[in-house]
């Protein structure tokens, strides 16, 4: 009787073995060995500008060009190419040699194709017509697509942005994307560019008493008063001074935004316009971004400059910077100097 209790329990513990210990070692010896995706399929992949070492392992790993990061790295580093990665479109077959693949991202990219330029200060309205010329997607479906509520999930800094809208977000620069990139994969790219560029800044924090989203705000309203970044945190000075103040910001871009855009000069009956972008009816930051801010008018927003400053008026030198002041009589001064510069 013990004898066959002593062989049941020597089956047992084989089981045991087969069915728990030998998996894992198997797999311990052979990483990655059973892959979801088959081996040599072609991928096309997309490099973002200022991607850091794990965002770039990330997307070739999630793409399947490579199998384990681990080795990635170790490629990477002998073959010293950590500051040699460029940005762009690539085109990579899955489980691909890591020596070709940093090889190829030493030797850029290896699509030829179209790009798509936004610039910096232009609203979603204007990247929509853009996208809609350069790749032919409609305007009104971009639109459709840029919501907020479709992207909150995977990017936490939209969380209540206002009117469910991506104003503000989808990052100004030259993207390479293909030849027909859907209207997500667009978005995609500018908000993985934003969460790039703003990465080392601190913003999700908040700053000098806003949240992020007011940053933003405020970073928008100081790219379209100036176009020089060295003036960028005076103009974010002046903004914090009026609010502390509570004085009204009366920043003409807003009303530009308010009204639906156009390059006409504000009239007087624009400043009467019902809408809380009106700062100079309403105190306070408008409710949202009036476009997408440089990642310089993110960094005056977070550091302005130490000033008294309350009032700007171009410079009669033409040369697009600003003289400030601190009192009214010596804006008006400014002002007429400016005007004068004009006749």
């Amino acid at each position: 009787m013990s004898l066959v209790l002593g062989i049941v329990a020597i089956v047992a513990v084989a089981v045991l073995l087969f069915a728990f210990v030998i998996p894992a070692v198997t797999s311990l010896i052979a990483p990655g060995s059973e892959q979801a995706v088959e081996a040599g399929l072609e991928v096309e992949v997309n490099i973002p500008d200022g991607a850091s070492g794990d965002q770039i392992a990330q997307i070739l790993s999630e793409s399947h060009v490579i199998d384990d990061p681990k080795v990635y790295y170790s490629t990477v580093r002998s073959m010293q190419a950590d500051m040699l990665i460029k940005p762009g479109d690539y085109r990579f077959t899955t489980y691909q040699d890591p020596e070709s693949v940093v090889q190829q991202l030493i030797d850029g990219p290896n699509i030829a194709g179209v790009t798509l330029t936004i610039q910096e200060g232009l609203t979603v309205d204007q990247t929509a017509a853009r996208v809609e010329e350069t790749y032919g997607i409609p305007a009104a479906d971009f639109l459709a697509q840029a919501k907020a509520s479709n992207y909150v999930d995977e990017y936490p800094f939209l969380e209540g942005a206002y009117n469910d809208s991506l104003e503000g977000y989808l990052y100004p620069k030259t993207y390479s994307l293909g030849e027909n990139p859907t209207a997500d994969e667009i978005i995609r790219a500018m908000l993985d560019q934003f969460q790039i560029e703003t990465a080392d800044l601190g913003l999700s924090e908040g700053a000098n008493g806003l949240t992020s989203q007011e940053l933003v705000t405020l970073a928008s309203l100081i790219e379209r008063e100036t176009a020089q970044a060295d003036e960028r945190p005076l103009v974010a000075s002046v903004i914090y001074n009026r609010l502390k103040e509570g004085m009204p910001l009366q920043i003409d871009a807003a009303i530009v935004y308010a009204r639906g855009g156009g390059s006409d000069t504000v009239t007087y009956d624009d400043l009467e316009i019902d809408s809380p972008y009106n700062v100079y009816k309403n105190t306070g930051l408008t409710p949202g971004p009036i476009c997408s801010p440089s990642v310089s008018s993110i960094e005056a927003a977070l550091h302005p400059a130490d000033t008294s400053y309350l009032y700007y008026v171009l410079s009669p030198d033409s040369d697009g910077h600003h003289n400030f002041s601190e009192s009214y009589d010596e804006f008006l001064k400014n002002r007429e100097a400016y005007e004068s510069s004009l006749s």
